[in-house]
């Protein structure tokens, strides 16, 4: 994990039992996503870390924030604004709780086109592992001045204007036990 912070998520001791179909059911149709500190999160978190350049001084939106981890790393490495965004209103919840354990602030809202203003960087992380999340890339380079996007899942990602800058390995946490597909995380940005 990130060193300089902590998440509220579940525990690294989660029974692994075979579930009854219905959990398997209940959880299949509203997943609890934000529970992990899924790898491209993670990835995106250490990047704006050790390169606050990208968001020092700039309006972020953290879309699909989940935890909210890459939103956090954000304001702590020195954002004027951070705008989390996510459709779930338990993610949203999970990460207030976590910015308030981290001592930030950022603003919440459950709907990207309402948000007013001008924002100057879009950061993304573990949103493309569903196909049709693929036509958010264009949308986010027609709403922000820059894009970054960090990415496990598409194998063969081709979207210019987006360009690859990173690429790092990092685990789920706790960890799924994944295959090594997934813990290949990659950044790219447009601009």
């Amino acid at each position: 994990m990130i060193p300089a912070l902590e998440l509220f998520l579940l525990n690294h001791d989660y029974p692994q039992s075979e579930l009854s179909r219905e959990a398997i059911k209940k959880l299949m149709d509203d997943p609890l996503y934000w529970v992990f500190c899924w790898a491209s999160g993670q990835v995106l978190a250490s990047f704006l870390f050790e390169h606050p350049e990208w968001v020092r001084a700039k309006r972020v939106l953290d879309f699909g924030c989940g935890s909210g981890v890459a939103g956090i790393a954000a304001a702590m490495a020195g954002a004027r604004e951070v705008i989390a965004c996510d459709t779930d209103p338990l993610a949203l919840k999970a990460a207030q709780y976590n910015m308030q354990h981290n001592k930030v602030d950022l603003e919440l809202t459950s709907d990207f086109f309402s948000i007013a203003g001008e924002i100057d960087l879009i950061i993304v992380a573990d949103v493309l592992y569903d196909s049709a999340n693929i036509a958010w890339l264009q949308r986010f380079i027609q709403r922000a001045k820059r894009v970054l996007i960090a990415d496990s899942r598409v194998r063969d990602f081709d979207y210019p204007p987006y360009r690859l800058i990173d690429r790092r390995e990092a685990c789920t946490v706790p960890d799924l036990d994944e295959s090594a597909e997934f813990r290949d995380v990659r950044i790219f940005m447009a601009d």
